[in-house]
């Protein structure tokens, strides 16, 4: 397990190597730890104020039919293990988000709409970030959507915000301050725990699996 701490996060952002076999940044965690706890955080609000859930048809546009069986962490992995985006990239998504937050302060993130926002905001983000890109058909069979959804969500993303997506250096900087103190003064343990959970799922699935292979052979 990587060193959970300010200074790798920094150095992911800045000096992340694009090897194959590089290890994931730890930007990932960070903001996987962060989006977890407001979603904890808006379903205890949402089960004691019914007033709390969005009205607003147009950020409706993000919620889907059938809540997604991927945790957050392994939703954001696969995004950044089939489009190598760059940690960067996850950075301006999470200003991005921020700040749709911000403009729809009655907009909450549910297990219903996170993975569909957290697909549209990393394409969106890796646009104005990176210098080459996938298609949108790429990022929605990454994201799990059909193309048309990717295009309708990107389409209706970009007018909701008003096609306000500069990020100057300053508010990048500020918001890498964020996340390093996400890490420093408490997020490590999230971080933590969210890995290990993975690692225990994942530990999980390869038991399933070769238990499976035995039972087939031995039906064989």
């Amino acid at each position: 397990m990587a060193n959970i701490s300010p200074r790798k996060l920094r150095d992911d952002l800045y000096c992340y190597s694009y090897q194959q076999d590089s290890s994931m940044p730890l930007v990932i965690s960070v903001l996987a730890s962060l989006i977890e706890r407001n979603l904890a955080r808006n379903e205890r609000i949402a089960k004691n104020c019914t007033w709390a859930l969005s009205k607003n048809v147009r950020t409706r546009v993000f919620d889907c039919h059938e809540t997604p069986d991927m945790t957050i962490q392994s939703y954001l992995e696969r995004i950044f293990r089939y489009t190598r985006a760059g940690p960067s990239v996850y950075v301006v998504a999470y200003v991005y988000i921020d700040r749709f937050c911000q403009l729809y302060p009655e907009f909450r993130i549910s297990p219903r709409n996170v993975h569909r926002l957290l697909i549209t905001t990393i394409m969106v983000a890796s646009k104005y970030v990176e210098d080459m890109n996938y298609r949108n058909s790429y990022f929605a069979r990454v994201g799990g959507l059909t193309t048309n959804e990717m295009n309708k969500l990107e389409m209706e993303f970009l007018f909701m915000m008003g096609f306000k997506f500069h990020v100057n250096m300053s508010v990048f900087e500020s918001y890498c301050c964020h996340l390093e103190r996400e890490v420093s003064i408490g997020g490590g343990y999230e971080i933590e725990r969210t890995l290990r959970c993975a690692e225990e799922i994942k530990s999980k699935q390869i038991e399933e699996r070769s238990c499976c292979s035995q039972i087939t052979r031995v039906l064989l």
